[in-house]
């Protein structure tokens, strides 16, 4: 079942998520719902805040991007409680991007190239892997929603002044896109 995608300005977008265990109800439900959700939305990731949930999971399929970014070929996964280790000793790239609960919206972010991540998969099996490149940056933007944030907060503040009335639109559902959303008090 495709679900309503929250926008920014919805409160579950900066609430504190919370690590989900096997006995989670309907998991696997809500895992093919977040999936369906994200290729109708035409997305790479999806993370459970940006659907409603306060709790620690995502879903990242890059592949489509596999042609410009290698990197993200074979990028289909689960991940649910990841933790994130960012390798500090690199400078950050700065790239434009978008988010499916900012329609409408692209913004360039300095982020790190290498990251390193721990998760459990939607069988509750551990991995740890080290991503690179935009591959990286995907994991980064989807992990940020666990954390309350969105790619908005890492921009420099005078881009977020010139870009303060696009996204009181977006909070108060003034969008145009092609997938449900629901917006602020709605």
């Amino acid at each position: 079942m495709k679900l309503p995608v929250y926008l920014y300005g919805t409160s579950v977008l900066r609430a504190e998520t919370e690590e989900i265990t096997p006995e989670y109800p309907e998991l696997a439900k809500l895992i093919e719902d977040m999936w369906e959700t994200m290729y109708a939305s035409d997305g790479v990731g999806l993370a459970a805040p940006q659907i409603g949930r306060s709790i620690r999971l995502i879903v990242i399929d890059g592949s489509v991007l596999a042609e410009d970014f290698p990197e993200c070929a074979d990028s289909k996964m689960v991940l649910i409680n990841p933790e994130l280790d960012v390798i500090e000793d690199q400078e950050p790239v700065s790239r434009a991007e978008g988010c499916l609960s900012l329609p409408g919206l692209s913004e360039n972010v300095k982020r790190v190239e290498h990251v390193r991540l721990n998760w459990l998969d939607e069988n509750f099996e551990e991995h740890e892997k080290d991503f690179y490149g935009f591959m990286s940056r995907i994991i980064q933007h989807e992990y940020d929603h666990l954390e309350g944030k969105v790619y908005t907060d890492r921009i420099a503040p005078i881009r977020k002044q010139l870009i303060k009335s696009k996204l009181s639109n977006i909070a108060k559902g003034k969008v145009n896109c092609g997938y449900r959303v629901k917006a602020a008090g709605k």
